[in-house]
């Protein structure tokens, strides 16, 4: 969980912030030295913010088109064919081999 923890005295009034832990808990007790009632408390933080009201979808029509000689499926979207298995460019670069060295 996404947070922070604030460190306090005992008049309630916050000394500082701190991302882990660990250093709340040195200041808290770096601080009992001296006043007693020193405390720390976590503050989550919000997580991703996602509308799941809104279902907003592209208006998409499987196809079958023929090209000459050829006939494959495609889909539409929008006005748009795009087919439906796309070719990546074939890879011209060597292997990366881990422990390998020159």
């Amino acid at each position: 969980m996404n947070g922070y923890y604030s460190v306090f005295n005992p008049d309630k009034e916050k000394i500082a912030d701190c991302g882990a832990e660990r250093d709340a808990l040195f200041l808290v007790h770096s601080r009992n030295k001296y006043w007693d009632g020193h405390y720390y408390q976590f503050n989550p933080l919000p997580g991703d913010i996602v509308d799941v009201n809104q279902h907003k979808k592209l208006g998409t029509n499987t196809v079958t088109v023929a090209d000459g000689y050829s006939i494959r499926e495609v889909i539409e979207v929008e006005g748009q064919t795009i087919p439906f298995q796309q070719k990546l460019p074939q890879n011209c670069q060597e292997p990366f081999i881990a422990d390998f060295h020159d």
